[in-house]
């Protein structure tokens, strides 16, 4: 079952590295700094143990270090200025290589969005969307500006030194370094990351899901009160909570251990290497100023693999992140856009023996023939349920029909240019989402050249110019987060003064007053009737007032559409 948590760690960082295209060499620049920096530092300290060898030299207790004192004390304070200088080159392309990555990854995600949308999508929660774009994508600015280059750097400095050390000290030092390095950088974080792995999948999926919920309960906060079920949503909201922090203690506990095991392997380490050099001294094997500044280096050398051991415990939850970013870029749409396809001017809509199901032997639509011709309103009714406005999402191809034709002109809508399907068809849903900007911003959406003439005509038309009027700066008034300003009748008239705007000869209505009262449906109902000598409507409501205006009716039962009599 583990395998199946996620991706494997190597995968994921092989994934988000891949993304970085044209920004890499900046995370090569990044590294160099970074490795060159740590062995500045290193330098620091081996310098002086070259002085303290140097002075032991002139006793007569080694052999004395041909480097000049001026020489020494210049290259120590050389290499701690060299240090500050190259950790702020490193940090400052590390961040910028993360910031500018994630402002990609950001528009890649709304580009996979708009690829999926909206077929896929009405099976999301948004709130887990949400917390994609936000707090998924802000953990993995760890892995860009705190991951790759410490791993690179830990390698290059680690192998730096194991040279150093054999070449100017002794070769059994330098194994025993190389052991340290080995066991804290490699098996440490591998051990540690497999212990981890399962809780950082877990509460990044628990933390999607209360954000949908927490999401959900704020939209719904009015119907919740009015329902009194506050107390039963606060036990839903405190127990997703109770998750969250259970397994934000199993992570904070598995880290604390993994620290606390590294600091006493580099403690053991230190020792071990430090004995090393002290049986090399006892049995003559080795100079006793040439073992100490062997030794400091080593001592020295473990910031950069200590960085590296530490990364488990925020890798847990970036890899868990990261899975969830690439499983988004590599989802597959529903529908493929079609680009450089057939193109038309609509006339008419001829659809034959058409037929679909969601899922497999559970059909939705079966053999469906219908006609719609310019200068006619067609009106369709049926049960909730049965799938009236499925056959409106099939019009525009957001799903693939299973079966069958929906020709526009005699071209099949599978051959036709997505973009020019969409310039001919327009929708009005049931529900229309407004953005938080003035309503002349929210029907500009529909064509953002428009005139303000053509913006009041469109809204005289849908019945909603009256009220716009009587807001305080007019059009011009905000709506509002999710047009929460606004009644769903409000927005629904909204949503058709769009589809008037835009001006497509073939209209879309999915119940288009049923959020309406009587007075502005019979508006809405004359405006439409006015415009069908320049277009086709099709019309899907339950309200038999609605039908009265339809030239032709089709009525959806168990899958079927027949023409009602």
């Amino acid at each position: 079952m583990k395998a199946k948590l996620r991706r494997s760690g190597a995968k994921i960082m092989a994934s988000l590295i891949v993304l970085l295209g044209s920004l890499s060499y900046i995370m090569i620049l990044a590294v160099v700094n970074g490795s060159v920096g740590f062995i500045a530092a290193t330098g620091v300290t081996v310098f002086g143990a070259a002085g303290v060898a140097k002075a032991l030299g002139m006793l007569g207790l080694c052999t004395e270090i041909p480097l000049a004192w001026g020489w020494i004390i210049g290259l120590a304070v050389g290499c701690g200025v060299i240090r500050g200088g190259l950790r702020y080159l490193e940090q400052y392309s590390n961040h910028y290589i993360a910031f500018k990555l994630l402002a990609v990854l950001r528009d890649k995600i709304f580009g996979a969005l708009r690829i999926l949308c909206p077929a896929k999508l009405e099976s999301k929660q948004k709130g887990s969307i949400i917390a994609m774009i936000t707090s998924d994508i802000e953990t993995l600015e760890v892995f860009y500006a705190h991951t790759i280059s410490p791993i690179c750097i830990a390698v290059l400095v680690s192998a730096a030194v194991f040279l150093f050390v054999g070449f100017i000290s002794s070769w059994y030092l330098a194994l025993a370094a190389l052991a340290g390095y080995i066991v804290i950088g490699i098996v440490v974080p591998l051990v540690s990351s497999g212990k981890l792995k399962a809780s950082g999948v877990i509460y990044r999926r628990e933390f999607a899901g209360f954000n949908a919920y927490f999401l959900d309960s704020i939209k719904g906060i009015k119907d919740i009160v009015l329902n009194n079920a506050g107390e039963e949503r606060e036990k839903e909201v405190g127990r997703r909570s109770d998750v969250l922090l259970r397994e934000t203690k199993k992570m904070k506990n598995g880290i604390t251990k993994a620290g606390a095991a590294t600091e006493l392997l580099v403690t053991l380490f230190i020792a071990v290497s430090l004995t090393v050099g002290i049986l090399l001294v006892r049995f003559e094997m080795l100079d006793l100023g040439r073992m100490l500044i062997g030794a400091v280096a080593i001592f020295g050398s473990f910031g950069p693999v200590l960085a590296v051991s530490a990364l488990p415990g925020n890798l847990t939850q970036t890899f868990a992140s990261g899975d969830r970013v690439l499983n988004l870029l590599e989802e597959k749409p529903a529908v493929t856009p079609i680009k450089n396809g057939k193109t038309f001017n609509y006339e008419n809509l001829n659809v034959k023996d058409l037929s679909f199901a969601y899922e497999e032997n559970a059909p939705v639509l079966k053999d469906v023939c219908m006609r719609a011709e310019k200068g006619e309103i067609v009106g369709i009714v049926g049960e909730s349920g049965c799938g009236k406005s499925t056959f409106l999402k099939l019009l525009l191809r957001f799903w693939e029909k299973d079966a069958g034709e929906i020709n526009y002109n005699g071209i099949d809508v599978d051959g036709i240019d997505s973009g020019n399907l969409l310039d001919n068809v327009t929708m009005v849903s049931q529900t229309t989402y407004l953005f938080d900007e003035s309503i002349e911003e929210n029907l500009r959406i529909a064509k953002p050249d428009a005139t303000r003439e053509e913006l009041e005509r469109a809204c005289k038309m849908a019945s909603v110019h009256d009220f716009i009027m009587t807001l305080p700066d007019g059009y011009r008034t905000r709506v509002g987060a999710m047009g929460d300003n606004l009644s769903a009748g409000e927005k629904q008239r909204i949503g058709l003064a769009r589809a008037f705007l835009k001006g497509s000869e073939l209209i879309l209505l999915d119940e288009p007053t049923s959020n309406v009262d009587s007075i502005n449906e019979g508006m809405i109902l004359k405006s439409l009737a006015e415009q069908k000598s320049k277009k086709s409507i099709i019309l899907v409501s339950h309200r038999e007032s609605t039908m009265a205006i339809a030239d032709r009716i089709y009525a959806v039962r168990e899958g079927k559409m027949e023409v009602q009599s």
